[in-house]
């Protein structure tokens, strides 16, 4: 039986419901695969619109990257809409433009209407440390202000004090429709959410195999699990990082990696509030950034880091505190309670992938870090297109998407040289 990884947010998410393994044969319009938020928020608002949805996790609700992120609800793509216009055309730009700010609005939507208690706090802080990349955030809030984010404030060296206490930084954006939440207690709040309308949540529940088949006049699919199979007659792959090797031609177009957190011991209340004045979440601007928020219970919270191809540095501790040491010379008086990693899913292109293998199965995979957020926007455009209304998953489902070149052998080294000359240019402030 697998169960959560030691971390903090395991040790502190008050839900322990344990759903049942999936033993029987059963019928649903809809199995969806993968207990995160992909899966969850697509099982929500499937069963919203009325279809009787099956949900399967092959361990525990929020298990992957859902239940181990920053929690930072981030606008926009790894991608943002300049580039996307540049390599797709304005009309595609438009149209993803147009949706880049709406997962935060889904997710407070969720907490709203179901009560979800996820220590939700509003607003979000883009730090600079060069001008040049203050240069970049001024492009970027006449760029977000394009397609209506109007929540967005330039901060300067004089006053970024009121926002975060640390000279790292020489200024940077504040965006207040960002914000952040304990990322297991919003699943387990989902899960909560769709079991109360009617779903059934299977965990411990891991899909082996798919099989489709002709009855009659229509297909249908048999999710087949090692004690248990779902006949659906349409299925969502939602598993993201940790779906293996279910479906080939999706694990060859993305690959897993690593990123790493580490949480302090509870902080008096009056450095707590010293830290991060705002309140607020905090990112900076290099390649290989830094993430950072102070939690309920007045912890630093503090992330950072890629492990290309997925797992763990020997010591996430050794890796991470020195970072933050540097961000806050008055951390270094005190220890780390947990330190945890997990894998998000990256493409080549670093946008999300929203498809259809055949007639009967959807899938929604690699948000390449801004996951929390497009999650559960893609959560709403796969339930859209499969109750009839494509237009919105389409802009999506017709981007390219490309595998890795060498395949599976040589797609870390391939990805670990771009990061690392990305990460000397942040080294030397180019």
């Amino acid at each position: 039986m697998t169960c959560y990884p030691d971390s903090y947010y395991a040790a502190s998410r008050g839900d322990t419901t344990d759903y049942p393994s999936l033993t029987d044969h059963i019928f649903a319009d809809i199995c969806v695969v993968g207990g995160g938020y992909s899966g969850l928020s697509t099982a929500i608002a499937l069963q919203e619109k009325g279809y009787k949805v099956v949900l399967l996790e092959g361990s525990k609700i929020g298990f992957g990257a859902s239940g181990r992120n920053g929690g930072q609800l981030v606008n926009s793509f790894s991608r943002d809409i300049d580039h996307i216009e540049k390599h797709y055309g304005k009309d595609t730009a438009n149209a993803m433009g147009s949706m880049a700010f709406e997962g935060a609005d889904c997710i407070r939507d969720l907490i709203k209407r179901y009560t979800i208690d996820c220590d939700y706090k509003s607003g979000g802080f883009f730090a600079a440390f060069t001008e040049k990349q203050m240069d970049e955030l001024a492009r970027k809030k006449e760029l977000w202000e394009r397609y209506d984010n109007n929540k967005l404030s330039i901060v300067d060296k004089h006053n970024i004090s009121n926002i975060v206490n640390t000279d790292a930084y020489v200024g940077g954006l504040v965006d207040e429709h960002c914000g952040h939440i304990h990322p297991l207690k919003l699943a387990l709040g989902e899960a909560v959410a769709f079991t109360s309308i009617g779903g059934q949540v299977f965990e411990q529940s891991k899909v082996i195999n798919i099989e489709h088949l002709q009855q009659q006049d229509k297909k249908i699919t048999l999710v087949k699990t090692k004690q248990g199979c779902v006949t659906a007659n349409k299925v969502v792959l939602a598993g993201n990082a940790y779906m293996g090797n279910l479906e080939p031609k999706l694990a060859k177009k993305s690959m897993p990696c690593g990123t790493q957190i580490v949480t302090s011991e509870v902080l008096p209340e009056e450095l707590a509030n010293s830290l991060i004045p705002s309140g607020y979440c905090v990112e900076d601007m290099n390649y290989k950034l830094d993430y950072y928020r102070v939690t309920a219970d007045n912890r630093l919270l503090f992330g950072g880091g890629v492990t290309y191809g997925g797992g763990d540095p020997a010591s996430i501790e050794n890796f991470l505190k020195p970072h933050m040491n540097k961000i806050f010379p008055a951390m270094q008086e005190y220890k780390i309670d947990y330190a945890w990693g997990g894998d998000f899913l990256l493409t080549l292109n670093r946008l999300p992938q929203l498809g259809r293998i055949g007639e009967n199965v959807y899938y929604t995979q690699g948000y390449s870090g801004h996951g929390i957020n497009t999650s559960h926007l893609a959560g709403k455009l796969l339930a859209e297109a499969i109750h009839g209304d494509s237009s919105r998953f389409d802009v999506f489902a017709n981007l390219p998407h490309y595998s890795f070149p060498g395949g599976r052998l040589f797609r870390v080294p391939f990805t670990m040289m771009g990061a690392w000359y990305y990460g000397l240019r942040d080294s030397l402030g180019l």
